[in-house]
């Protein structure tokens, strides 16, 4: 394959429908996320995540899971965890069977707020798609995302 290839340039315009489609929904959540909660995309996908832990095996995540979920690298999720612990969101321990690892739960105060954000969030990601669907280039894609259903 040269790079003038015609299959590279498909998937390279692929890629790029696909990081714009991207981009403007992330952009359209981060505004009205910051606006209404003060949270950023990152805090609130990181109060999700958190959340969802449970008591039990396999039920709490470590900080690789948290960064691999979040879609940051590790150093990057413990620096929005410390911010999160900060305000009061997020509250770390040890845990009880090996005294070397930590867990970050969600306090009362983060599930509040994340409560309160997520009816924004939800209504945010559904006008950003609807307002994707309305270019040639992106309607595809949008309508690929709204036929997944990957369970929460």
């Amino acid at each position: 394959m040269t790079a003038t290839d015609p299959a590279l340039t498909a998937l390279a315009q692929g890629w790029c429908a696909l990081s714009a489609l991207h981009g403007r929904i992330e952009a359209h959540i981060e505004r009205a996320l910051q606006t209404k909660h003060d949270l950023s995309v990152r805090e609130y996908s990181l109060l999700d995540v958190l959340s969802r832990q449970h008591d039990g095996e396999g039920g709490h995540l470590q900080m690789k899971q948290v960064a691999d979920a979040v879609v940051l690298s590790q150093s990057a999720t413990t620096r929005l965890v410390t911010r999160l612990e900060d305000r009061g969101l997020l509250e770390r321990y040890l845990c009880p069977t090996d005294r070397r690892g930590i867990y970050t739960n969600v306090t009362e105060a983060g599930l509040r707020l994340l409560e309160e954000a997520r009816p924004t969030n939800d209504a945010a990601l559904r006008e950003a798609l609807d307002e994707a669907s309305r270019s040639t280039e992106l309607a595809p894609l949008v309508r690929a995302v709204k036929s997944l259903n990957v369970p929460a």
